[in-house]
């Protein structure tokens, strides 16, 4: 038995929309030991998702390589943070995990990062931070279990470590064991069924993790395929509610319990549901992600 199983033996999950005021009942209904509250942010628009809309053969040009956002997705990105500011969860959230992807990491700083202490630098002016901007944010994790499905779009290859250690200083990379990119396969395209597994690979892993309530920047297909797996044996309802794509910059907030130590799904008090949706002008039907 290898060492998720021994961790997630004997428990399973409840899984369940959650609206800003839920949060803090939450934790007064669960103790924080056996509930996480995961606010899943898609990246805003890349580069990619402009030409992808126009069909999947776009997305094997070599020119969208690691896609950055695009003008519009960098707006997209500044209203969130605005969003995300004034409703106060800023200050709640105790990390940010992000995929190494560009348009990632670029939407991680952008909406987490330290006060008014972005920079333009690098790829044609994406968001960044200057070293001391940790000061005033939650700490920046890259992780490559949440990056998007992975092979033959070149948008989803990732650049060497070094390069984005360069460009994004206040970003953690350290769990990332390979300076290149050796999951990224130019002829073979990960399957669904791998893409979720990798999701609750990802999500066992968060489970580990001391931190309570977690931004988590990632992927269209990534978060889709992840909720799907998570909520297999949970209400139809909440597949509904929580299954269809992102948008681009769109945020979900959920809580996860274990619901051995509640005998039950959740009380009614929590199955509200909160979506910040992303720019109206995105189709939700992306083939791009």
């Amino acid at each position: 038995m290898d060492a998720f199983a021994a961790l997630f033996r004997g428990k399973t999950f409840v899984v369940s929309p959650l609206s800003d005021l839920d949060a803090d009942i939450a934790k007064h209904l669960y103790s924080l030991q056996h509930c996480k509250i995961l606010h899943l942010v898609r990246h805003g628009q890349g580069v990619h998702n402009m030409e992808g809309n126009n069909g999947s053969e776009a997305l094997l040009s070599q020119e969208f390589f690691d896609a950055q956002l695009s003008p519009l997705g960098r707006q997209q990105v500044d209203n969130l943070r605005k969003r995300v500011e004034a409703s106060g969860l800023a200050r709640k959230i105790d990390l940010v995990i992000t995929s190494p992807l560009l348009r990632t990491l670029q939407t991680a700083v952008g909406v987490f990062g330290g006060d008014g202490q972005r920079q333009t630098d690098g790829i044609d002016a994406h968001p960044s931070l200057t070293a001391t901007a940790t000061v005033n944010c939650p700490p920046i994790v890259a992780i490559e279990l949440c990056r998007e499905r992975l092979g033959v779009h070149p948008c989803d290859k990732r650049r060497s470590i070094s390069e984005y250690r360069s460009r994004f200083p206040a970003i953690d990379f350290k769990l990332i064991e390979s300076e290149d990119d050796k999951l990224w396969k130019a002829d073979t395209r990960e399957p669904f069924e791998e893409v979720a597994a990798r999701g609750m690979e990802f999500m066992k892993w968060l489970w580990t993790r001391q931190e309570k309530e977690i931004a988590v920047v990632s992927h269209g297909i990534f978060l889709q395929q992840t909720l799907n797996a998570l909520l297999n044996d949970c209400q139809t309802s909440f597949n509904q509610e929580l299954c269809p794509r992102f948008t681009n910059c769109e945020i979900r907030s959920v809580v996860i319990v274990d619901r051995s130590i509640t005998g039950s799904c959740y009380p009614e008090t929590i199955f509200s549901e909160l979506r910040h949706h992303g720019d109206a002008n995105i189709p939700s039907e992306e083939v791009s992600n």
